[in-house]
């Protein structure tokens, strides 16, 4: 996975404090990878949510209203003040079942280990850098009760057709300046992980409007006992 510049913590801050509410323009290109995702995501089983990256708060508030069963927590996390806002105003509807956090992107996240029994993030991991996507994962397997599912979409590269071209393009342009494609380049991130802590489930590729995501679902193994 190359790792070109990526924006910094403050750099994508301010362009998604900036977006705003535009940012639910972009679901034309990830409602079929959503579905995709979310269908295998087995949420009528889930009792504590954590969407990292929860944006406007459009996903949290499908989540609560139609795929989540009545007693299901949901955790919220975005890095924007902006966002962080807009999530907090379309989930209050739900009340104590949701809560919005603005987070500043350090490690660890400000959730107990193994809380957590569905780590949800879409078109984030792919803002992130080789390294903190690495960190994020590891991050991902400690809030993640064993068994739980680690659910990802993301921008990835298209193997062949108008899908190459497009992300072949995109990846252009994030070279030439991250802020112009808002921090996100194509990647697979599904190689990247562990088979000791990870049990993929679901890997595939989905193209919409020539643009092809990843979407992942893999299930938390135990971590390995120290060394006696």
């Amino acid at each position: 996975m190359s790792d070109p510049r990526t924006l910094t913590h403050a750099e994508a801050k301010r362009f998604y404090d900036h977006l705003g509410a535009k940012q639910d323009s972009q679901s034309f290109y990830e409602k079929a990878a959503l579905e995709r995702l979310l269908g295998h995501a087995e949420l009528e089983h889930a009792t504590h949510v954590l969407e990292l990256g929860c944006g406007t708060g459009k996903l949290a508030v499908a989540l609560l209203a139609e795929r989540l069963p009545a007693s299901a927590r949901y955790l919220g996390l975005d890095l924007s003040s902006t966002m962080a806002e807009l999530a907090r105003r379309r989930t209050a509807p739900f009340g104590e079942r949701a809560k919005i956090v603005q987070v500043d992107g350090r490690l660890p996240l400000p959730v107990d280990t193994g809380s957590v029994d569905r780590f949800i993030a879409t078109y984030v991991f792919d803002l992130l850098a080789e390294d903190e996507i690495n960190a994020m994962l590891a991050e991902a397997h400690r809030v993640l009760a064993p068994g739980g599912l680690l659910c990802l979409a993301g921008l990835t590269p298209g193997e062949s057709g108008l899908g190459r071209v497009v992300s072949t393009t995109w990846t252009a342009l994030h070279r030439l300046s991250p802020m112009l494609v808002g921090g996100c380049r194509p990647l697979t991130v599904g190689s990247t992980l562990s088979a000791k802590e990870w049990a993929v489930e679901l890997r595939t590729p989905v193209r919409a409007f020539g643009i092809t995501s990843e979407v992942l679902v893999a299930r938390s193994k135990p971590a390995a006992p120290p060394p006696p």
